[in-house]
């Protein structure tokens, strides 16, 4: 798997911010998400970034057959496809994101205390330099995991440019509003405070958690700053749905390529209206 993937995340998003817009990132879990997600972006004519998590990683037992089904799916792909880890806690796990095939890893040191945080993610931002990685990082943890982006709880401009200067990380998610694991839409987003985080900053903003957020919210979001906004339970809502549905007419259903299949053509779906937002 050794090798460049289709497009390298560091020419996509600063082509990103050339252009004043944002890149979607979406999470896989499985092939079926990966395959989705490039058709979506294909149909679409955007680029797309695929994200696989440490929990799902995890949910393989192994990050190297999951990694190699995005490394295919990426190199047969029509559009740009960026590679990308994503909610890596475990340093050791950041070091093979070249290994893997991937181009850039986020490296979460959220729940370690400041100063933790900061040598943690500095060590490993020093290797990500020195192997062409470009890494994101995060101040203060998501919400959904009681931290950062629960209800009130904001990133501080003044601490989060401390952050980036004493890392040298690439890119860093923010805590502007919204909330991981949501299944609606009802997230309101500080966007006066994206404002202010961009100009104090002076790096790509991250979103994460923009499955709760609503399409007017996320249009302005690129617009205010954000660079790289991640989904990824707005796909896991569909796919999920399509085979209960599916499931629901027919009972006698055995082989799960009829029920699969059109859970797959749901998150395309969701896929490509996220794009067409954020065009």
């Amino acid at each position: 798997m050794n090798g460049v993937p289709v497009a390298h995340s560091r020419t996509v998003l600063d082509r990103a911010v050339a252009e004043s817009r944002a890149v979607a990132a979406f999470n896989v879990i499985t092939l079926e998400h990966a395959e989705a997600i490039v058709a979506g972006a294909e149909k679409a004519g955007s680029p797309v970034i695929l994200q696989l998590s440490e929990n799902a990683i995890r949910f393989h037992a192994g990050p190297r057959a999951i990694a190699a089904a995005m490394v295919a799916v990426a190199q047969d792909a029509s559009v740009d496809v960026v590679l990308h880890l994503d909610h890596i806690t475990d340093p050791e796990l950041a070091l093979r994101t070249a290994e893997l095939g991937f181009s850039s890893v986020m490296f979460d040191g959220a729940i370690l205390p400041f100063d933790e945080n900061v040598a943690e993610t500095r060590r490993v931002a020093e290797w990500c330099h020195a192997n062409d990685i470009w890494i994101e990082a995060e101040l203060g943890e998501v919400g959904g995991k009681d931290g950062a982006h629960a209800p009130g709880v904001r990133t501080d401009p003044a601490e989060a440019a401390e952050f980036v200067a004493a890392t040298g990380v690439d890119a860093l998610a923010v805590a502007v509003g919204s909330s991981h694991a949501m299944t609606e839409k009802s997230a309101a987003l500080d966007h006066e405070l994206i404002g202010r985080l961009r100009a104090s900053v002076g790096l790509p903003l991250v979103l994460h958690g923009s499955s709760g957020v609503p399409d007017h919210e996320l249009a302005e979001a690129a617009r205010s700053g954000m660079v790289k906004i991640n989904i990824g339970t707005a796909l896991n809502v569909a796919f999920t749905g399509a085979v209960r549905s599916r499931l629901d007419t027919d009972a006698t259903l055995v082989d799960p390529r009829r029920y699969i299949s059109p859970a797959r053509d749901a998150m395309a779906e969701v896929v490509g209206h996220a794009l067409k937002v954020l065009a």
